[in-house]
């Protein structure tokens, strides 16, 4: 089972990533309304990919990126993002984002991201296990 953490003051702008996401029975979707409850959730129960919003109200979501690696640094993070894909690059640098979103991700969106966290967990349960 796969744990995601959506984080939005608007849910309406992660809607059609969470309807994409909802379809697949392997995970288990949550939402937090600020950055400040996210980071709570996530101190408090394991967490596998968390999506942040552009903005969450009370901070942006590569400020919460951020403050995610101080509360649990192995937890995968998605951040929409309104920058150039070269701005983004230089904003998220050392902050352990995994992938730019666009404005109102969807199925698509929804693909990719379960595809990355599939490879990274494939790549985790290698290392874990022993394997070369």
């Amino acid at each position: 089972m796969l744990r995601l953490l959506l984080v939005s003051s608007n849910k309406e702008s992660l809607s059609g990533l969470a309807s994409a996401l909802s379809k697949h029975n392997n995970i288990d979707l949550s939402w937090a309304a600020s950055g400040h409850k996210a980071l709570d959730m996530v101190s408090k129960r394991d967490v596998d990919l968390v999506v942040t919003d552009e903005s969450l109200g009370d901070m942006t979501g590569l400020e919460f990126a951020g403050k995610l690696l101080m509360v649990n640094p192995v937890v995968n993070c998605a951040s929409v993002s309104s920058l150039s894909s070269e701005d983004f690059h230089d904003a998220s640098e050392g902050l352990g984002v995994l992938m730019q979103l666009p404005a109102r991700p969807g199925e698509k969106q929804a693909e990719d991201l379960l595809q990355r966290l599939k490879q990274i967990k494939d790549l985790t349960a290698d290392t874990n296990s022993g394997s070369p």
